[in-house]
This record gives structure tokens, C-alpha cells and sequence, in this order.
């Protein structure tokens, strides 16, 4: 997939595109230090700051899957685990659970309230159910490096 024109504040990631089970990830555009975010009906200020990561995901599978948006991890310097922060993607207006029929695309941001000397490192993600693990437990790591 081409990279797209960056936002203006925002870092065009690098990184290969990589797959967790029939989902394939590309991580598009990572935008870190935000205090506060706009939505339409919303002001929302971050605890710490606000870190959003852009990103493309493709059903590569036969079959539809139940693929839970916002369920991605976000991994600081430190080791420490982020989940997304429900009120940001609310304000944002991002997908929650999508059922994401076969071969198709679906881009969005997850937005993450991380401390604000925090580094974003990598983004954990999941790709929703397959045969093999029938409960997404396991997701797959991808550094958000190569920028």
C-alpha cells in the first residue's frame, strides 16, 4: 500500500506490514505529544499526552472476522502497556467492533493517554479469532521504528 500524505503533525511510519493471523497491519502515521483532542460535541485533555497511531487493516481470510478495533496495545520505552483510551476514541469518533468481511480494508487511528515523558515503542496488536486461536489471546508486536 502507498504511504499517503502525512497529517501535519504526524511521523509517516516505515515498518513492514505485518500479519496476525488472516489480518494483515500497516502502520501508516504516528503522532505523539498531544494535549488535548477535538471531536465534534467534545473537548478531551490527555492525563499525560495523547499518542495516535494511523493504521490500515486488511481480512485477508475466506471468511469474515469479528475484529475488535480498539483492543490494541500501545508499548512505551519502559515496558509499560497502554491500552486505547475509550473516551479519546469515543471523541474521535474511531470504530469499536467491526466485522470485516473478507479482502477488505479498513483504516482508522487508535488514540493512547500515555505518560508524558513516555515513548511510544511498539504497538501490540490482534487480529481478531482463527482457527488456531479461536480466542485472539496471542497478538503480534510491531515496532513503531523506521520513521
Amino acid at each position: 500500500m502507498p504511504v499517503g500524505t502525512a497529517r501535519p503533525d504526524e511521523v509517516v511510519l516505515r515498518v513492514p506490514t505485518t500479519a496476525d493471523g488472516d489480518t494483515a497491519f500497516t502502520l501508516v502515521g504516528l503522532t505523539t505529544g498531544m494535549p488535548t483532542l477535538i471531536g465534534s460535541h467534545a473537548e478531551f485533555h490527555a492525563k499525560g499526552q495523547f499518542v495516535r497511531v494511523r493504521m490500515s487493516v486488511v481480512n485477508n481470510g475466506r471468511s469474515s472476522v469479528s475484529f475488535a478495533a480498539r483492543r490494541h496495545v500501545l508499548v512505551d520505552g519502559g515496558g509499560g502497556e497502554h491500552e486505547a483510551d475509550e473516551q479519546a476514541m469515543l471523541v474521535k469518533r474511531q470504530p469499536d467492533v467491526v466485522d470485516l468481511g473478507a479482502n477488505v480494508r479498513l483504516e482508522y487511528d487508535a488514540y493512547y493517554d500515555i505518560p508524558a515523558g513516555a515513548e511510544p515503542r511498539a504497538l501490540r496488536v490482534y487480529g481478531g479469532p482463527t482457527l488456531t486461536d479461536l480466542k485472539d489471546a496471542t497478538g503480534t508486536e510491531i515496532p513503531l521504528t523506521g520513521s
